[in-house]
């Protein structure tokens, strides 16, 4: 069997460090707002270059507040993509906000400066792009187009920890972003988790009473707030794995290459990378018109594979009342045709070919 992940063989890498770790917590016994949690976001915000970082329960939750934060309510609305996962439609939602899907290029799947800039209208009041399976959207264009029209940006960088734009991170070029630590990100944990990052001193005050209860002064609350707090457990074990994040993404960098070099020269679509925005593969993603026979053959080999995602937000009943959009005949494209294939830091050249053979074969027959 190749799985579509492994989270086994990165534990066994760093079993040491990790169960120090936690040992250490555990002995301390400070598991809420304890000190790893602060470390944590010291450390974070220095590898992404960003004034603030500020931990909660779950990217989800980032989202919400983060729109939050930035005054977003009932009468306005946001651009964002159809293609990614239902978090960032529900982000928008829970703001009573309408979420406003344009589409996205055929090639690196995310949403661009034309059509964000053929959608707004006087109720835009922000931009949410979605950095999807680690491939950075034009994030340049995209700002540049917001400081025309006054819109603040967020960046859901859920699927991107690690990727950069020339020798910048993604999570440091809109008014704020936010992180998801699900344990099957680039940068997981060992359950939920979440950040928000901006440098605006202003965004963080608020998000950070949002997260807290809407409490500065522990018993005195200044907002109606939640309980979003990332535990120390948590906070502890990513610390380490921060550690290691870059060589992981490299790794899966080196795998999706080599996935490409061996599905040459099929008719599926493989990734590709626009110049200057890197990709650190989430997911490995080809388009295919022979999905269907391609996922009867993985399941007989036994090979993990998934469709990520299969239809596109606004046709969700959940987010048809509360959306527009236009024209999206690229997203329904690759949505009929996506496949996502095994991809994690530890999987073999040997795993590779063997799921890439499997693939050949259905062109063969």
């Amino acid at each position: 069997m190749i799985p579509l992940l492994d989270l086994k063989l990165q534990y066994r890498k760093l079993q040491r460090e990790i169960d120090t770790a936690v040992a250490e917590v555990l002995a301390d016994t400070r598991f809420i707002q304890g000190p790893n949690v602060g470390q944590f976001e010291s450390e974070v915000a220095g590898y992404l270059g960003v004034k603030h970082a500020i931990s909660c329960n779950s990217g989800s939750d980032a989202l919400h507040m983060a729109l939050l934060a930035c005054g977003i309510g009932g009468n306005d609305e946001v651009i964002t993509t159809p293609f990614s996962f239902a978090a960032t439609a529900e982000a928008i939602g829970h703001t009573g906000a309408t979420a406003v899907f344009v589409d996205i290029d055929p090639v690196t799947f995310n949403i661009t400066a034309e059509s964000i800039e053929a959608a707004i209208t006087p109720k835009t009041r922000a931009i949410l792009p979605v950095h999807i399976f680690g491939q950075a959207a034009d994030m340049l264009a995209i700002c540049r187009l917001a400081r025309q029209h006054d819109l603040f940006v967020i960046e859901d960088c859920a699927q991107s920890f690690g990727a950069r734009i020339a020798h910048k991170h993604t999570g440091s070029f809109g008014h704020a972003a936010c992180f998801s630590f699900f344990p099957s990100k680039n940068l997981g944990g060992y359950g939920d988790g979440g950040l928000f990052t901006t440098d605006s001193d202003d965004l963080a005050e608020q998000f950070s009473l949002f997260k807290n209860h809407g409490s500065k002064i522990r018993n005195q609350h200044q907002v109606v707030g939640w309980n979003s707090r990332l535990d120390e457990l948590q906070a502890a074990i990513l610390r380490v794995k921060l550690r290691h994040v870059d060589k992981f993404n490299q790794q899966r960098i080196s795998a999706a290459k080599h996935y490409t070099r061996m599905l040459d020269p099929l008719p599926a679509q493989t990734p590709q990378q626009a110049d200057d925005l890197s990709h650190v593969f989430h997911q490995y993603t080809i388009l295919t018109r022979s999905r269907t026979r391609m996922i009867d053959e993985l399941k007989k080999k036994h090979i993990g594979h998934a469709v990520y995602y299969p239809m596109p937000l606004p046709d969700q009943k959940a987010f048809s009342c509360m959306s527009r959009s236009s024209d999206l005949r690229n997203t329904n494209a690759v949505c009929r045709q996506c496949l996502s294939l095994p991809i994690f830091p530890e999987i073999s050249k040997t795993q590779i070919e063997t799921v890439a053979n499997t693939i050949r074969q259905v062109y063969a027959d």
